[in-house]
């Protein structure tokens, strides 16, 4: 069996660790908050104290951190974890970054006979924690057979969306235009039916029941009318990061994104009026606008 090891350690990495574990991985962590390595340990997994300790104890190497910039670090950095991956070993990028970004890695990592997998996901912390995540994994074919039963302990569904690293960067842009949107569409609409006076549970089991009602839907609505803004694991940062790649990819591409470059200064102003907060906090902006407040 594969000897794993995960980068980052937040809500995502954390569950995708135990996941591992759980299938009978042998599994070591890191991150810098040594709290967060504690839950992995709690777990049987393998506390690490630098990512070339990940890099060293492991067959596949999990990097699910913020952003490009950290997972270079994490991997090729002085203490990265390619310093010490045996060659024929794998890196799988499960963090959403720019696919130049997760392309950049391509090169320095085969220099180091080391392979890599673009392979961002969604389904956020429950995903995680269920082991239930949706995979979009760009590689070559044999790679990613080679990895397959370690990818699918926290998956339910595995796509193999192309042979070329930064085509899972770009389908999971592609795919958060379409949940952004969603999002800032649902904040829209109950803030509206809400101020013209009709009931939030009214909205909810009609808009539910309609050709849009969806378990997207229905969850962002449950957030906002059970004024759940935080701690929830869906943080406006991070989706405003994302939109952000698809915004960058879209230049590059040559897309015009009329709802997405909406949704994107959306965000933005939720995050800068309501810092740390998750995405739902969006639509408190939209409420004060209004003057009322969406509630069952």
């Amino acid at each position: 069996m594969l000897r794993t090891g995960v980068i980052g350690m937040g809500d995502m990495g954390i569950g995708l660790a135990r996941n591992l574990v759980a299938t009978g991985f042998p599994t070591t962590g890191f991150d810098l908050r040594s709290e967060r390595v504690a839950l992995l340990q709690a777990a049987g997994g393998t506390p690490a104290a630098h990512c070339a300790q990940v890099g060293a104890n492991s067959d596949a190497v999990f990097v699910m951190v913020l952003n490009g910039s950290q997972v270079r670090e994490a991997l090729l950095g002085p203490d990265g974890a390619a310093t010490r991956m045996l060659p024929g070993s794998t890196v799988i990028v499960t963090a959403t970054i720019l696919p130049t970004e997760v392309r950049a890695l391509e090169k320095p990592l085969a220099e180091r006979g080391v392979h890599l997998i673009d392979s961002p996901v969604s389904g956020g912390k429950p995903g995680a924690e269920g082991g239930t995540l949706t995979l979009m994994a760009a590689a070559q074919s044999a790679v990613l057979e080679r990895n397959r039963e370690a990818l699918e302990a926290i998956s339910k569904d595995l796509f193999h969306v192309g042979e070329e690293v930064g085509q899972g960067q770009v389908v999971k842009a592609a795919l958060q235009v379409l949940i952004g949107c969603t999002f800032a569409a649902t904040f829209e609409s109950l803030v509206l039916g809400c101020k013209a006076g009709v009931k939030g549970q009214t909205l909810f089991d009609v808009i539910r029941a309609s050709s849009v009602g969806s378990p997207l839907f229905e969850h962002c609505a449950r957030q906002v009318l059970d004024r759940k803004f935080k701690n929830t694991g869906s943080a406006i940062g991070t989706m405003y990061k994302d939109l952000g790649i698809s915004m960058s990819l879209a230049r590059d591409a040559g897309a015009a994104m009329f709802a997405t470059s909406a949704a994107y200064e959306m965000f933005q102003t939720g995050m800068s009026r309501y810092p740390g907060e998750d995405n739902w906090a969006v639509a408190k902006w939209l409420e004060e606008i209004a003057d009322t407040e969406v509630t069952w």
